[in-house]
């Protein structure tokens, strides 16, 4: 199969296709409307294993994984690997040919002085990409996340390769999973645009990653994110900064603050203890300002923030391992490792869209 179909379906879908509009409509088109789709709304009961799995009736979802790494001389590293899934409409997903389901998958490495990434595009419903259940399988091509173990989310590996970079790790936790916002109701806008949300903060990563054909042992913590929703944004969002970190006491925090064109950014977030007991942060309890830009393929991207959570004693600064973390793929982002210094140390991982 010719790639090239994928992509203009998938660049159709993104732009808004079935609702022609002379604006554009927030970043990668996830503001348009798609009221065929399924919506988001409050009070879904979420069901593990299944809920795993992929979403029929959904616009769009994704299998995200990001992991902070050093090898044995404390060597910074950070990979990421993505599993998109797009559909082209909201009727049910036919068989073989006719299926109407697109998947993307991300693949990148970064250092203190190289990042490199990669992508790779897919039809449904010929076996080239999808995601099983039982046992728990995620793929595009030969880049996979596996299930090795009876939990679905226990014991993983996942692993990716182009020709610059391949990793292989072994992700572990016997940690439960963490409902974002209002039980796993995310809200992304005060005009009620939602995701489905559900989160892996506590994966502990092992294995090796070759850059430049140099192989490195490395270990460190990993973050699983898992979102469904038919409507992200609205069309006067612009993207976002999407925060994952680690800290030293054992706590972990997530915060994303939607941009807008106009008026203030929708800010918001989750407080995870080390026991695991989650917090929902709304606006007025972050304070989080970007502090120094880098001029980064031809844009200024804030690549040192400052982060305030009061109630939690915590004053900390964000700092990009490599500020030229550039994705410089057919849907281009900022996607890198952090590191964290101040009222505690800690690791993370920061994305930026739409600049």
């Amino acid at each position: 199969m010719r790639i090239n179909f994928a992509v203009v379906c998938l660049a159709l879908l993104l732009s808004g296709c079935d609702n022609p509009a002379p604006e554009q409509k927030g970043f990668a088109g996830m503001g348009t409307q798609a009221q065929a789709f399924t919506p988001v709304v409050p009070g879904r009961v979420f069901s593990f294993p299944a809920d795993h799995g992929a979403h029929e009736g959904f616009r769009i979802e994704w299998w995200y994984v990001t992991a902070n790494l050093k090898d044995a001389q404390g060597n910074d590293f950070g990979v990421q690997w993505t599993l998109f899934r797009s559909a082209l409409n909201a009727s049910p997903e036919q068989p073989g040919w006719a299926n109407q389901t697109i998947w993307l998958g991300h693949a990148a490495v970064t250092s203190a002085s190289v990042h490199h990434a990669a992508e790779r595009y897919a039809r449904g419903g010929v076996g080239q990409a999808g995601v099983r259940v039982a046992p728990f399988e995620a793929w595009i091509d030969d880049w996979r996340f596996v299930s090795q173990a009876s939990d679905p989310l226990g014991d993983m590996q996942l692993s990716a390769k182009d020709k610059n970079f391949s990793y292989q790790l072994r992700l572990i936790s016997s940690r439960p999973l963490v409902l974002q916002g209002d039980h796993g109701f995310s809200q992304k806008s005060e005009q009620g645009q939602a995701s489905y949300y559900y989160s892996q903060p506590f994966f502990q990563a092992s294995g090796t990653l070759q850059i430049d054909g140099k192989t490195y042992t490395v270990n460190g913590p990993a973050w699983l994110d898992r979102e469904w929703s038919s409507q992200p944004l609205t069309a006067n969002q612009t993207g976002w900064d999407w925060f994952s970190l680690h800290l030293d006491d054992g706590a972990h925090v997530m915060l994303y603050r939607m941009r807008q064109k106009e008026g203030a950014p929708y800010l918001t977030g989750t407080w995870i203890g080390a026991d695991g007991q989650t917090e929902t942060l709304h606006a007025g309890q972050i304070k989080l300002t970007p502090q120094d830009a880098a001029k980064v393929a031809g844009r200024s991207m804030p690549v040192r923030w400052s982060i305030g959570i009061p109630e939690k004693n915590l004053q900390i600064t964000l700092d990009a391992i490599n500020p030229n973390a550039w994705m410089g793929l057919r849907i281009p982002y900022w996607e890198g490792p952090v590191r964290l210094s101040g009222s505690q140390g800690g690791r993370g991982y920061l994305e930026m869209t739409g600049y």
